[in-house]
């Protein structure tokens, strides 16, 4: 088979250079192995064919191809069932923490439901509900918490704005300073 690269043309074929012209170019392309007839692919094609069944069809190519498509159905198969199992594996966990959850549950509401039917619970409730008490209590009935005392609670309830707040550093010196004494005298 002639490896020549396209566009090339040796010098002593152009019409210029052959005294002969036309037909000593044929001639001579015939025998290097130019197609001139259509009988020269043919005979191409089955070279190309016979190559391919002698060089590259053996046997330790066919093996290799064959292990080649075994290994990537292996592989592709075992990530396939890889990512199955961590799907599953998945669930499971996620079952077992229900499940965990559940049983704490219910141990808590049995826990509940004894000290419900114990004496002691009983015995509070009675107290808390009908205002009696044991011999030798005392009940101390405290008076109604007077206004100043009600928005005090409800301004330590209620949240700062974040630009009032003082820093960490801030509050440790005051602290250290005793600059918040005299506030909590008032």
């Amino acid at each position: 088979m002639n490896q020549r690269p396209t566009g090339y043309e040796p010098a002593a074929l152009t019409a210029e250079l052959h005294p002969l012209g036309h037909l000593s170019i044929i001639a001579y392309l015939s025998l290097v192995g130019y197609n001139t007839n259509g009988n020269m692919k043919k005979i191409n094609i089955k070279r190309l064919i016979y190559r391919v069944r002698h060089d590259l069809l053996t046997t330790n190519n066919i093996v290799i191809i064959v292990a080649f498509f075994i290994a990537v159905g292996w592989a592709t198969g075992s990530v396939s069932v890889l990512e199955r199992n961590y799907k599953l594996q998945r669930d499971i966990d996620a079952k077992q923490r229900e499940l965990k959850l559940a049983q704490l549950e219910v141990a808590t509401l049995k826990y509940e439901q004894r000290y419900y039917k114990s004496d002691e619970y009983k015995e509070l409730a009675v107290r808390q509900r009908l205002g009696r008490a044991l011999p030798g209590e005392k009940a101390l009935i405290l008076p109604p918490n007077s206004q100043a005392a009600s928005q005090a609670k409800t301004a330590e309830a209620t949240p700062q704005p974040i630009g009032s707040r003082q820093s960490n550093s801030e509050q440790w010196f005051n602290f250290l300073l005793g600059n918040r004494s005299a506030t909590l005298q008032d």
